[in-house]
């Protein structure tokens, strides 16, 4: 799958891909380990790269929430300290 799909995908979408995907590739897996030849042993590596782009793009929106509200936070910060020095420079003129 590609990226774009992906991250087109919400939060319970992306997590039951993952789960499709790890089912279907712990049957490779335990076909490779029978000595069975898997029809297509391309697909168990596309199946690994799709897994890591799925937790890959689950990180990136994480960190694009936290990076947000931190965003948010240094701007309220900036706002009380604003106020605060206000205050102290108000305190200082009277």
């Amino acid at each position: 799958m590609k990226a774009k799909e992906l991250r087109l995908m919400n939060e319970a979408d992306l997590n039951g891909k993952v789960m499709e995907l790890k089912k279907e590739l712990m049957k490779m897996n335990s076909q490779i380990a029978a000595g069975t030849v898997p029809k297509n042993p391309r697909k168990v590596r596309e199946m690994k790269k799709t897994i890591a782009k799925i937790y890959t793009i689950r990180t990136e929106k994480a960190s694009g929430k936290a990076e947000a509200a931190r965003k948010e936070t240094k701007a309220t910060a900036k706002t009380v300290a604003a106020r605060i020095g206000t205050k102290e420079v108000m305190e200082r003129n009277e």
